[in-house]
């Protein structure tokens, strides 16, 4: 099994991975260097499915695969990088979530339905990363990560997109935050996102302090 390690230099997270005669996948861009013995292979032409659904997704086509024996290290973020443990089951991550994983995860496109789509602003295609087998996989967050598990019927409703990953049998739907209609109006948040276990989810509930700085010295800029 390869081994991910999140690292912190200067206020910087950065993810290496170790390999001992293994493959990892990773997302396109996202080696910073690497040392050792290790082939790095990416596909010339990816099928017409497959590029229609990155294009859509905003995730990219290309996620190239890095075999062999050495050490790997990816790119540095103020943000931070979460490592979990596939057994099995399936996750669907959000959008830019995904970063990382063992050669015997698979990656898929998973799509919502219409109605959910339009209501989370998505347009009429909202199409996420689905990871699914066994091994382990590297997030990116934009602050710790809390690890939920919701037992069957429990409901968990967030503002925005606090939650970056779930298992595929949590229920996601947008609904309004009250069971009245004007209550939408007054409550001050028009939508929220529920999520309904069983299951577990990935909440990214705060952001590192050096992330939040940097975000409002962005708004900031003329």
């Amino acid at each position: 099994m390869a081994r991910f390690e999140v690292q912190q230099l200067e206020g910087m997270r950065f993810v290496d991975i170790h390999l001992d005669h293994e493959m990892v996948r990773c997302e396109s861009g996202a080696m910073n260097y690497l040392r050792g013995d290790i082939t790095v292979h990416s596909q010339l032409i990816p099928s017409v499915g497959d590029l229609v659904s990155s294009m859509i997704a905003s995730e990219s086509v290309y996620r190239p695969t890095y075999a062999g024996t050495g050490v790997i290290t990816l790119s540095s973020s103020l943000g931070g990088f979460h490592v979990f443990e596939l057994k099995g089951e399936s996750w669907i991550l959000e959008k830019g979530s995904y970063w990382a994983s063992e050669g015997s995860v698979q990656l898929q496109f998973f799509r919502e339905k219409l109605l959910t789509s339009l209501w989370a602003g998505e347009g009429f295609v909202y199409l996420q990363t689905k990871v699914s087998g066994q091994g382990q996989v590297a997030v990116c967050t934009k602050g710790p990560i809390e690890e939920m598990e919701l037992a069957d019927g429990e409901q968990l409703m967030v503002e925005g997109n606090c939650v970056i990953g779930r298992t595929q049998s949590v229920q996601f739907q947008m609904r309004r935050p009250t069971k009245n209609f004007w209550g939408r109006f007054t409550s001050g948040e028009s939508t929220v996102r529920s999520y309904k276990g069983p299951g577990k989810v990935l909440l990214n509930p705060t952001f590192y302090w050096r992330y939040y700085m940097m975000q409002q010295k962005r708004l900031k800029m003329p």
